[in-house]
């Protein structure tokens, strides 16, 4: 029998429609049952599973999304695919149980042109991944692409559309949004952070962001922010805090903080995945009603993806963390519970990440480099703001883990099931909400080195940028997350520590540096990153008791300062 894969995740809406529609139909799941194995898999718990079908989906159809079907052979190997099909034809598109109906039959009557279609689109897939460059992009191609970024602004709305109709719809894009405010660029493209502060302020005042809770909602189906699909996704909203900080927004950087802590965050300090589109209003269900409502009070709130996903929690220390050291402290304390519950509940017993937990149970999901690369930088970014150095020191162990003798990849290979019916993901993909697994490393592996880790963590991000870098180059606005990772090899880093008092004004002042590196932290503490082997702190003392800043570029740094002025 040939398998269908059906690909979503709890808190998408057309997953939930189609779930309705088609599989919860008597007559429609009978046709499922009587000719296909049906295989149901969550893309959050099993992203590798979702990027490899991806690969294969786009084949069939250039507008990928979720819910993804793929019809698959025994042996994994794709032959058609789509996204949501409808129980009635409408226009061009049939209906699920024709698309049924027509790939059993080709199964039965032509298994032959379906087995060559399916070998042909995996050697296609196999030769597309061989292309890399030969070495890391430099700062000028760096900033031509960054350029055509620029030149792809919704000059009217913020953003970039997906077309010029307005009913085209407009996602966040964070990675791409963090490209532009790459410190590098404001010599290279002066005016790339403007196009993301644009962006921002017409986000935060349009009908994306919830004006009760904080948070912003998944996308937008119109061109002008309006009418949008309303789950609320863990991702968005930890990318959207990092950009506002960067653009000195701080009151939308702690608004969206607060959604992530008030509503998102578990009794277990684990942050939730999502929050559902749908909730029950008046005994019916109600997509977005919730949201719409001023008055909430009575009102059940949409339900929660508990997952607690290792890579997405590790975006979301990164930002509160952040958050809390402009804004609010209690985001700081957020974080730092966020991490241990991580560190307690998603690595198993053979001292592995899980990809997550649900409920402190961790998933017998692998973890990808996603998560090992998001966990990496929120702990880096916990110990910078904390200057708590084991949370450096755990997030250097999760990188080593991944650096193998053959390559760069997790503990036990990926996936066991794509591993054995060769359909791992190919190439490097694309950055979606959050950075791909490999943009994630990357940016990880080179956090490390900016703290004096080492160069074989700047080398680890060169390999993973050269493997992307012609796909990227060619399409920036897909691959923002490796580009901005490319930036920082390019160019020098800026390097602000600040060593004394951590409430004093220099310090206030250091947290407020467009630089690559802001750490903050007592005499006491900077000893400790140096006996743990991060030579960027090598020599950082408080000067006459009072808190002293060192501003480095590429580890060569100016005249230690006590003046707050000096780092403007």
């Amino acid at each position: 029998m040939p398998v269908l894969v059906s690909i979503g995740y709890s808190t998408c809406h057309w997953c939930h429609v189609m779930a309705r529609e088609s599989f919860q139909d008597a007559e429609t799941a009978a046709l499922v049952n009587d000719g296909f194995v049906a295989i149901k898999v969550d893309r959050e718990e099993h992203p590798d599973v979702d990027a490899a079908y991806l690969d294969a989906a786009s084949a069939f159809t250039p507008h990928l999304g979720w819910p993804l079907t793929v019809f698959v052979t025994p042996e994994g190997r794709a032959f058609y695919a789509g996204t949501y099909f409808p129980p009635e034809p409408r226009g061009q598109l049939p209906s699920f149980r024709q698309v049924l109906a027509a790939v059993r039959e080709a199964w039965t009557e032509r298994r032959g042109e379906v087995d060559a279609t399916a070998a042909a689109l995996r050697d296609a897939l196999a030769a597309a991944a061989s292309d890399a460059a030969d070495t890391v992009p430099g700062p000028e191609a760096l900033a031509d692409a960054v350029r055509s970024v620029v030149a792809r602004e919704d000059r009217e709305y913020g953003g970039f559309a997906a077309g010029a109709a307005l009913e085209s719809p407009k996602f966040p894009n964070t990675p791409v949004l963090r490209l532009l405010q790459h410190p590098a660029l404001a010599a290279l493209v002066p005016d790339a952070a403007g196009v993301a502060s644009r962006a921002l302020d017409t986000m935060a005042g349009s009908e994306l962001r919830d004006p009760v809770e904080g948070g912003f909602f998944r996308y937008a189906t119109r061109r002008d922010w309006t009418v949008p699909h309303y789950e609320r996704m863990l991702t968005d909203n930890a990318g959207l805090i990092e950009v506002a900080l960067a653009a000195g927004d701080d009151a939308t950087a702690a608004e969206t903080a607060r959604f992530l802590v008030d509503v998102l965050q578990l009794p277990t300090g684990g942050i939730a995945a999502a929050q559902d589109s749908e909730s029950i209003i008046d005994g019916e269900r109600s997509e977005g009603g919730y949201y719409r409502a001023t008055d909430r009070s009575g009102l059940a709130p949409p339900a929660l993806d508990a997952k607690v996903v290792t890579g997405w929690n590790g975006h979301a220390i990164g930002a509160l963390a952040a958050a809390g050291a402009r804004t609010d402290p209690r985001f700081i304390e957020a974080a730092r519970w966020a991490a241990d519950a991580v560190l307690e509940s998603n690595i198993s017993d053979d001292g592995t990440l899980r990809r997550a937990s649900l409920d402190e149970i961790r998933s017998t999901a692998p973890a990808t480099l996603e998560d090992y690369g998001g966990l990496t930088r929120g702990l880096l970014a916990l110990a910078r703001v904390t200057g708590e150095v084991v949370y450096a020191e755990r997030a250097r162990a999760l990188v080593d883990a991944c650096l193998m003798a053959d390559g760069i990849r997790p503990p036990g290979g990926g996936d066991p099931v794509l591993a054995v019916q060769g359909m791992q993901p190919q190439g490097v993909p694309s950055d979606g909400a959050a950075p791909s697994g490999p943009s994630a490393f990357a940016a990880a592996a080179l956090d490390l080195w900016r703290l004096g880790a080492g160069e074989r963590y700047r080398e680890a991000a060169e390999t993973l940028v050269r493997a992307a870098a012609p796909a990227a180059l060619a399409a920036p606005l897909a691959y923002g997350a490796i580009l901005d990772v490319a930036l920082g090899l390019a160019t020098p880093p800026r390097q602000v520590v600040v060593v004394g008092q951590t409430d004093a004004a220099l310090a206030d002042a250091a947290r407020r540096v467009a630089a690559d590196v802001v750490a903050v932290l007592t005499a006491e503490q900077a000893e400790d990153f140096v006996r743990a082997g991060f030579e960027l702190f090598e020599g950082k003392v408080s000067r006459g008791g009072e808190a002293t800043a060192y501003d480095c570029r590429a580890f060569t740094c100016a005249l230690p300062t006590t003046d707050p002025a000096a780092l403007v």
